[in-house]
């Protein structure tokens, strides 16, 4: 199902094929159900990885144990994304979301104590997309020890023209370069480590619709703006193993919502 090796030298593994089309466009209309069932009359909150303003905003900061939809920065009657519980309150993700086989790929990446911590429906809309700036996923969902895991799926064929994924090949062995977090009751970024990612040349994961690409939580990645005029839809869960430390000061926070695994 995955060369392990090759996980540990890449930081990244891409299992293609992995979701059936019809599992693809089962979620795909689900997003749009939840959608069409949005409240656009509230002042809509922009989700964007080049200013954060999104990290002032309670609507943003209370999202970890609920349901809720963020706008493009460039088109607000554009979705950016949908989180980050929709694993565990909604039923067409929850189902999905606690397959066998993503149990097994679980197990199979030595996460002893699989939870499932958070998920989003990512849109990457044609033309105003926002791009995702490098950054490591551990930067916002930080364990002792490391152990966050991402599960990125393609319910889109995703290139370089729609904004497919980017990774630099084993620089997840370095370290942790920053932390998204609280602070004296504000959420800020901090610098743990100066160093200049390593001069890797950048991969993009260009890969078809029902992949599903493995990214290790130190693994420095991110994707490009969509200016084509094509969709790029993904759905992507984040896991950490019970056995490590949830910092209390990590952004995310699930207070009315216990964390469960795959059961």
């Amino acid at each position: 199902m995955i060369d392990l090796d090759a996980y540990a030298r890449d930081g990244f593994a891409v299992l293609p094929d992995f979701v059936t089309e019809a599992d693809c466009e089962a979620l795909k209309a689900r997003a749009a159900e939840l959608v069409a069932g949005f409240d656009r009359s509230a002042a809509p909150t922009v989700f964007s990885t080049v200013d954060q303003a999104h990290a002032r905003d309670r609507y943003f900061r209370e999202s970890g144990g609920d349901i809720r939809f963020f706008v493009e920065a460039e088109a607000s009657d554009q979705m950016n994304k949908i989180g980050h519980a929709l694993h565990d309150l909604d039923p067409v993700f929850d189902r999905f979301s606690r397959q066998p086989a993503l149990a097994a790929l679980a197990g199979s990446l030595g996460l002893e104590e699989p939870l499932l911590l958070q998920s989003m429906y990512l849109f990457k809309q044609p033309r105003v997309g926002g791009e995702v700036g490098w950054h490591q996923d551990a930067a916002f969902l930080r364990t002792e020890p490391p152990s966050v895991t991402g599960f990125w799926i393609a319910l889109d064929d995703a290139d370089r023209d729609n904004g497919c994924l980017i990774a630099l090949p084993g620089a997840h062995r370095g370290p942790l370069r920053q932390w998204f977090g609280y602070r004296d009751g504000d959420l800020v970024t901090r610098t743990i480590d100066a160093a200049p990612w390593p001069d890797v040349e950048p991969m993009a994961l260009e890969v078809r619709r029902g992949t599903l690409i493995v990214l290790h939580g130190l693994l420095p990645h991110a994707s490009t703006a969509n200016r084509s005029s094509r969709p790029r839809h993904a759905y992507s869960l984040h896991l950490i193993d019970g056995r490590a430390d949830y910092a209390a000061d990590n952004w995310l926070q699930r207070p009315d919502l216990p964390l469960r695994g795959f059961a």
